[in-house]
């Protein structure tokens, strides 16, 4: 029982940040703006390019949500070790890359610490997904086997 509400918090926690992800997007050009007026002035001299890797980012961070809530479906559903989560893995694993390669960009340009900080943690989550996905072909694959065995 315990785990089942877990599971509804989770889908629930990823429901709402895919559908914020869009709203903070959408809002990104205002609050880059008002960032730039109150904050630094150094994001209103390169308001373009901040806008740029940070829409990008966060599309990509959305795509990655996507492919969780979809790994999330397969949860509710109790069939979790299917080849559809192995790809959902390696999608996310090359979407943490792309996060990665703009903030790469960025840091090269503008460098904070936590620039270096979001590179770190998204190379590691690229790595992350890439060994979780050989993990579950691996377990598909034995799960198939045990199938067809009579």
């Amino acid at each position: 029982m315990r785990d089942r509400r877990l599971i509804r918090f989770t889908k629930l926690v990823l429901d709402v940040m895919f559908y914020t992800g869009f709203v903070i997007i959408l809002t990104l050009p205002v609050s880059l703006k008002f960032l730039g007026k109150y904050y630094s002035v150094v994001i209103s001299e390169y308001f373009m390019f901040m806008f740029a890797v940070f829409a990008a980012s966060g599309i990509f961070g959305i795509l990655i949500i996507r492919q969780l809530r979809r790994m999330m479906r397969t949860v509710i559903e109790e069939s979790c070790f299917v080849y559809e989560n192995v790809k959902s893995l390696n999608n996310m694993a090359v979407l943490s890359l792309c996060i990665v390669v703009m903030f790469v960009i960025k840091i090269c340009i503008l460098p904070t610490p936590a620039t270096g900080v979001i590179i770190l943690v998204f190379f590691i989550a690229s790595l992350f997904c890439e060994v979780l996905a050989y993990v579950f072909a691996e377990a598909v694959n034995y799960k198939e086997e045990n199938d067809l065995t009579i």
